[in-house]
């Protein structure tokens, strides 16, 4: 079995810094993705508050620029999806399809997926009308009207985004006011496409072979209605993509992985970086703070060994 000094699962903000900094130690790294590189933020049309881009960045162009630079280190690259972490001999043991390593140490920067709602419908039509990301879906939208479900941040860029496509935008949120930044509220009601429910929630999703529309309950009144939509894109949040060592370190009641302040986790061969991790504020600029100082520590760890 091939033997590693680290190990990086996650090849987003987290895992690419994570993996720069470990190459530049000089520990070889081997990073572990199962889809395209980027997480979340290969999805994200424009990041305004990353450093050094007084314009913005789009999302695809920063990491495919942190890819390079990556790779100039030499850091490996593998596509796998791992299916088990497991202690042997004081090592950890990584296996997958395909793919068995052990390794000295782990750092995890596997992020969040999606929360659906789970209503009725919603299962059976993912990828038939039911998105999670309309940056990536947008163009299935066009000239037709599509309900986002959420009130923060994200949903409200998803709807803005959306506006340039589609006919109508419906804003499906179960308060009376969002949750947004208020320069985003603002684009948001300003614009002509985009329509507001309040105080209501999602409770079926209907459609054959496609989304025909959705059941929604007020919940200040209790009263159903149906809106007639082609598209639903749902951003009620994330949920952390910690299974893979959820039986190895703690986690906090929402299976977010529990970290000291170096990024250590309960198990002593594995750190965890950026939004799979506990933590107040997540988004790519603590991404990488959290990969940097992960490698840093985990590169003074197998020193020490």
């Amino acid at each position: 079995m091939e033997e590693r000094s680290v190990i990086i699962v996650g090849g987003g903000p987290a895992g690419l810094m994570a993996s720069i900094y470990a190459a530049r130690a000089g520990l070889s790294p081997l990073l572990i993705e199962r889809g395209a590189l980027g997480g979340k933020v290969r999805f994200t049309e424009r990041l305004e508050n990353f450093p050094g881009f007084s314009q913005g960045v789009e999302g695809q162009k920063l990491i495919t620029e942190m890819e390079s630079q990556a790779r100039r280190f030499g850091v490996q690259f593998v596509s796998a999806d791992i299916v088990m972490v497991q202690t042997a001999d004081g090592c950890l043991e990584v296996l997958g399809n395909g793919l068995g390593i052990r390794a000295e140490t782990l750092i995890v920067a596997t992020g969040t997926g999606p929360r659906p709602l789970g209503v009725p419908g919603e299962d059976r039509l993912r990828g038939k009308g039911v998105s999670y990301c309309a940056l990536s879906d947008a163009s299935l939208f066009c000239h037709r009207e599509v309900a986002v479900v959420g009130g923060g941040d994200s949903a409200v860029k998803e709807a803005l985004f959306l506006s340039r496509y589609a006919d109508r935008v419906y804003i499906i949120h179960r308060r009376d006011a969002l949750r947004a930044a208020q320069v985003l509220q603002r684009e948001a009601m300003n614009n002509p496409k985009i329509t507001f429910v309040w105080d209501s929630v999602v409770t079926e999703v209907l459609g054959k072979d496609w989304v025909e529309g959705v059941k929604v309950r007020n919940l200040k009144t209790a009263a159903e209605d149906f809106l007639e939509v082609s598209g639903l894109v749902v951003f009620i949040g994330n949920q952390p993509n910690s299974g893979l060592v959820g039986q190895l370190v703690e986690l906090d009641p929402h299976g977010f992985i529990v970290t000291n302040e170096e990024m250590r986790t309960s198990h002593p061969h594995i750190w965890a970086a950026g939004d799979v991790r506990r933590k107040r504020l997540r988004d790519a600029v603590t991404a990488v703070a959290d990969g940097a100082l992960a490698a840093t520590v985990a590169h003074g760890f197998v020193r020490r060994r």
